[in-house]
């Protein structure tokens, strides 16, 4: 484990996906301009600002906001061949240069600063020649760890060694760059960065999982990177030989995807997972080309095929920006490409399973799931959580996708139900004799016998088993639990109603029953009661009923209640 974080000297230049397109589709950025991504903007010119225009607006919203407005579609393509003259203006000052994403790059601060004169200078230095050479304004911020320094940047601020953690601790949750991880600490209370490093790094772990724990760090102003980050076995590089020279970008976006994938597979046969990744290129006439890719994460294999493609499409298109002499483009088409996971985390749970890659279905189905919120709203994809509670309906809480899953009754409902007796008065085993096998089990009935397991509480009039809840039907549990009961009529052999008396007490067995306005049933095989006394210290919200399981001729087996003399019907076993 090392030290300090590194002093991290960061390049940023505002608005890039607005001015990219003007770089390479000739888009003023002078004019209100936006660029949408899955119909939200994530990016808009100053003159949209002044309009009112925000990130994550719709795009109806921004054009109600600005009629005049110039829409553009995001395109990382044409980001990355806009932003690699400004790297390599950048490389022309500093070496070492890292990718964070198209419109970002940082080096360690230590060497630019002694070479230069100090930290101010180099930034200065840099900042002008990226001016001078490719006409684009940028913005330069030195702190310690890359986090800190990407927020540095957008204020052109230098943050004094060891003051990292103070220049953080007032930053909005939302500095970290996770929507979904900043709105859940909204929700439980935690709003600036200082007071979620403030948590306990081991519960942060255990609630947030491994991402949660890297924005725990940044948010400190800890980097991840030197933590777990090895030089990874030379063994683990990646290379692909191509007889034809690729100089089409269609081409080389195959032959990425396909190396990418090589890859990934081999990292995760070590339980490992790339960070950052170095991607070499060799042309027919021996020009090699190098640049390092740096991620806040976990690079997956489509992450890995994307950043490929866009460094290649930047090679390729050759985009001098709006000046600059360099070559357009490599004089011969790619004969070599080489990825280098040049920064590597162990991780076991990226372990690839018996069946593919650990994780690949989930992540599919989470995106599937996230779409149809987006369209029918957050209440429209539920998942059920199971809990504890007495009635099939008590134990399962339908949660909206994305929501945190806790069961709204506490306690696990058990494996099996401890046996819990009908009362004095009811019948020594609630099975009755000669009827047909109780409901749920194909062979084997369910029988509850009256003694053990149980002890009665003086003057209550109800069982207490050991069982956080006591009264709990037995499994198997009912296939269909209905929202509204349906309100039933249970009759004995002679036609009389049945009834269960306030000690538990069945006056006969039931023989028939009618659903609603239904023909009555013969009723083969019965279990019960069990009974259910419920908030008994509130008589405002004291409820008593008793259930039975119940089989019927036609094969179809119904869990019943009884409450206040009224028979209802609560679920259907399959």
């Amino acid at each position: 484990m090392s030290g300090a974080p590194q002093r991290t000297l960061l390049l940023w230049c505002p608005d890039w996906p607005v001015l990219a397109a003007e770089i390479v589709d000739g888009v003023p950025a002078t004019d209100p301009v936006v660029v949408l991504h899955a119909n939200r903007v994530i990016a808009c010119s100053e003159r949209a600002r002044a309009e009112g225009i925000r990130r994550g607006l719709r795009r109806r919203e921004a054009q109600g906001r600005c009629p005049h407005l110039t829409v553009v579609d995001h395109d990382p393509g044409r980001d990355v061949r806009a932003f690699e003259p400004v790297v390599a203006a950048v490389e022309e000052v500093v070496a070492g240069v890292e990718v964070i994403r198209p419109g970002a790059c940082a080096t360690a601060a230590r060497g630019p600063s002694r070479y230069l004169g100090g930290e101010e200078a180099a930034a200065e230095r840099i900042v002008e020649h990226v001016a001078q050479t490719c006409a684009v304004e940028s913005q330069v911020g030195i702190a310690d760890g890359v986090f800190a320094a990407g927020l540095a940047a957008r204020e052109g601020r230098i943050v004094d060694p060891g003051g990292t953690r103070e220049f953080l601790a007032a930053r909005p949750v939302e500095a970290l760059g996770r929507p979904a991880l900043a709105d859940l600490l909204r929700r439980l209370g935690v709003r600036t960065l200082g007071e979620f490093a403030a948590l306990p790094a081991g519960d942060v772990l255990a609630r947030f999982g491994f991402d949660g724990a890297l924005a725990h760090r940044l948010a400190g102003g800890r980097d991840d990177r030197p933590l777990a980050v090895r030089q990874p076995p030379a063994d683990l590089t990646v290379t692909a030989d191509h007889d034809e020279p690729i100089d089409r970008v269609d081409a080389a976006a195959f032959a990425a995807r396909t190396l990418a994938e090589r890859l990934h597979e081999r990292l995760a046969g070590y339980g490992l997972a790339c960070t950052r990744l170095g991607i070499e290129a060799v042309t027919a006439h021996g020009q090699e080309l190098h640049r390092v890719w740096r991620h806040d994460g976990l690079l997956t294999a489509a992450a890995i095929a994307d950043r490929v493609r866009w460094q290649l499409d930047g090679w390729l298109s050759g985009s001098n920006g709006r000046g600059g002499t360099r070559p357009a483009r490599p004089t011969a088409g790619i004969v070599r490409l080489r990825l280098v996971p040049d920064g590597v985390l162990a991780q076991a749970g990226l372990q690839p399973g018996l069946w593919g890659e650990t994780g690949a279905e989930r992540e599919r189905a989470h995106r599937a799931l996230s779409r149809v919120q987006g369209i029918l709203g957050p209440e429209a994809v539920v998942t059920a959580v199971l809990g504890g509670g007495r009635s099939p309906a008590d134990q399962v809480r339908l949660v909206p996708w994305g929501d945190e899953r806790t069961p709204a009754r506490p306690g696990p409902p058990p494996a099996v139900a401890p046996p819990v007796p009908a009362g004095p008065s009811s019948p020594a085993v609630s099975l009755v004799p000669g009827a047909g096998a109780a409901p749920g089990a194909a062979s084997a009935p369910v029988v509850v016998p009256a003694g053990g397991g149980a002890r009665r509480r003086a003057g209550r009039g109800r069982a207490v088993a050991e069982s956080p809840w006591p009264g709990r039907i037995p499994p198997p549990s009912p296939a269909v639990v209905l929202p509204a009961p349906l309100p039933a009529d249970v009759r004995d052999a002679a036609g009389e109603p049945v009834v269960v008396s306030a000690r538990l007490a069945v006056s006969a067995a039931p023989a028939r029953l009618a659903v609603g306005d239904g023909r009555p049933a013969e009723i083969t095989g019965w279990a019960g009661p069990w009974p259910v006394d419920e908030r008994w210290w509130a008589p405002a919200e004291a409820r008593r009923r008793a259930r039975f399981q119940v089989s019927l001729a036609d094969g179809a087996a119904l869990l019943l209640a009884v409450e206040g003399g009224q028979w209802l019907v609560e679920a259907i076993y399959d």
